[in-house]
């Protein structure tokens, strides 16, 4: 039994829609709804909590997604200003027996439910981890390079994986990572560092290069072209 929180309080800025990155159209729905219907059929998931902008609300679809058979309770709350706190505010609306909490931001719209489930497993099979994330294996060379653009150091790229989202954390270590004062929360760019910092155990999972962010308009651009050649239901796919 697992809940999910679903981060999707950022501004969009960067997208230019002079709205809510959540509520941003992606193939005709919101960008939040593409998560929330892949999260609504992953096998556990009892309730998907929002962490939604002040004033925002979920989108209409939702009433649908929770009346389908088996489909899990969806609640919204009002996000903090930064990721984590966001994190913070949804697991302490969330399901207080759930010992899996799965983490996933509303801008990587493209999540299948089969993606989820494998990082969820993943985390029951490892007993000694406190957390499973999605990542993939960076494949640029990359460098270090100091405040004047000078490089300093080619870092060996067999080692590095790029983190992505959904990330699964068993919720006592996950509640320890984020009981940290405001200014270590808004360093956080993803929750399985508060956790390595808290020195829990991180497993990495091998995701998919679909599983991308949508950051700018290039990027919703080709989520929409890698939308229109899944099938009807697409983001619903297992396979």
């Amino acid at each position: 039994m697992s809940v999910a929180l679903i981060v999707a309080a950022g501004s969009g800025e960067r997208l230019g829609a002079g709205r809510p990155k959540a509520l941003v159209e992606l193939a005709g729905r919101p960008l939040v709804a593409w998560s929330i219907d892949a999260l609504a059929q992953v096998a556990g998931i009892e309730q998907i909590v929002v962490a939604l902008p002040a004033g925002a609300t979920l989108p209409p679809m939702v009433g649908a997604v929770e009346r389908a058979a088996g489909a899990p309770r969806i609640v919204a709350v009002e996000g903090g200003a930064t990721r984590s706190e966001s994190v913070l505010r949804a697991l302490a609306v969330s399901g207080q027996d759930a010992p899996l909490v799965l983490v996933h931001d509303a801008a990587r719209a493209l999540v299948t439910a089969a993606l989820a489930e494998t990082v969820i497993a993943a985390l029951a099979a490892a007993p000694d981890a406190d957390a499973a994330i999605a990542a993939m294996p960076v494949t640029d060379t990359i460098k270090r390079v100091d405040g004047h653009g000078a490089v300093r150091e080619t870092l060996d790229r067999s080692q590095l994986w790029a983190v992505q989202t959904p990330q699964v954390f068993r919720r006592a270590a996950l509640e320890r990572a984020l009981d940290v004062p405001a200014e270590t929360l808004a360093r956080a760019t993803d929750d399985a560092w508060l956790v390595e910092r808290a020195r829990g155990k991180v497993i990495v999972v091998r995701a998919s290069e679909e599983n991308l962010k949508v950051t700018s308009p290039l990027d919703l651009s080709l989520a929409e072209l890698l939308l229109a050649r899944r099938t009807p239901g697409g983001c619903q796919q297992r396979s």
